[in-house]
């Protein structure tokens, strides 16, 4: 294994169907029970380096691996989730109601897709595929990064030749670790 996604732990806004984006929604109870739980997955295998998205659900996340596997987390922002812009905070009920074409686009998302007022899936592949290219050419490896779903769906999309129409098929539950 070169590199390792981790998905952070669970957040309220995860139960409520809640789009999250880049906002700073912290992880709840069971939420830090999964991040003990991936942190406990973490340890059983080697790392030589630690990354993770700035934004609070993954950074809490790491700090609990860290404590665990005996690395500081490097923030790198390009492993932020999907800018969601306008839909940021609604519940997809709510983006159903208020935008029905376009959230019927978000459930069958392709590479044309991109969040109201937010990113695309291309401009998001494009910054966690550089990110990649530099955690793998700094030489640290195998390398941990905790980040998101929707870093994770892109990245994998990308590194399995799935194209980015395959993005909704990719099953990543929270505190999931996947080798890429």
């Amino acid at each position: 294994m070169i590199i390792a996604l981790a998905r952070h732990g669970e957040t309220d806004y995860n139960v409520a169907h809640r789009f999250q984006g880049q906002t700073a929604v912290p992880l709840n109870a069971r939420g830090i029970e999964q991040a003990h739980e991936l942190a406990a997955e973490a340890a059983r295998h080697e790392w030589a380096a630690l990354y993770c998205s700035p934004v609070l659900r993954a950074r809490q996340t790491a700090e609990i691996v860290a404590a665990r596997i005996g690395l500081s987390p490097v923030e790198d922002p390009r492993f932020m989730e999907t800018d969601t812009g306008d839909w940021t905070d609604l519940t997809h009920d709510e983006v159903r109601a208020r935008d029905p074409e376009g959230f019927e686009h978000y459930l069958h998302a392709d590479e044309d897709f991109g969040f109201p007022g937010g990113e695309t899936l291309r401009q998001q592949l494009d910054r966690v595929v550089a990110g990649l290219v530099d955690v793998t050419q700094a030489g640290a490896l195998p390398a941990l990064v905790v980040c998101h779903r929707g870093v994770m769906r892109v990245a994998i999309c990308h590194t399995h030749s799935r194209g980015l129409d395959a993005f909704m098929e990719i099953e990543v539950p929270n505190g999931s670790l996947v080798a890429l």
